[in-house]
């Protein structure tokens, strides 16, 4: 017989959302009418710390393709969805002839991507890149910094 632990924790300020989190949450209505129709059913995202180096290894949940990004950035900006189409189109193929010219791109709240390794294969490029994001709390403490040397 499973029993269940509860316990109770000392009540805090509510953590600040990011626009990542902002972002994450208007996915998940577009990310449920998507894994509704795969035949696979989407796997919980985990995360496990590794004994080496303090990093952690991350398994990852369902990919997020294009129509699920521009119904997203609808959710998010409420724009209208034929206007939000070809902006988020056009920034796709920009980024992508970036990576392509080996540019660095520094996108916040994404993160700022460096390809570490190319290999030209028969029918792709592929690349192995290094994604860099800003924990929220350092984004607040900076934002919070930034706001007292303004006064």
């Amino acid at each position: 017989m499973a029993t269940s632990k509860t316990s109770t924790t000392a009540k805090t300020a509510p953590p600040v959302k990011s626009a990542a989190a902002t972002a994450a949450a208007a996915t998940k209505a577009a990310t449920a009418t998507t894994t509704a129709r795969t035949s696979k059913a989407a796997k919980a995202v985990a995360t496990t710390t590794t004994t080496t180096g303090g990093a952690e290894l991350v398994v990852s949940g369902p990919m997020m393709r294009k129509k699920e990004l521009i119904d997203a950035v609808v959710a998010t900006s409420g724009a209208k969805k034929k206007d939000a189409k070809p902006v988020v189109e056009a920034m796709l193929q920009v980024m992508g002839n970036a990576l392509r010219d080996g540019r660095e791109l520094n996108l916040h709240p994404f993160g700022s991507l460096k390809v570490r390794r190319a290999k030209d294969m028969p029918n792709a490029r592929v690349l192995t890149a290094k994604v860099r994001q800003r924990k929220p709390e350092a984004i607040a403490a900076a934002k919070a910094a930034n706001d007292d040397t303004s006064e």
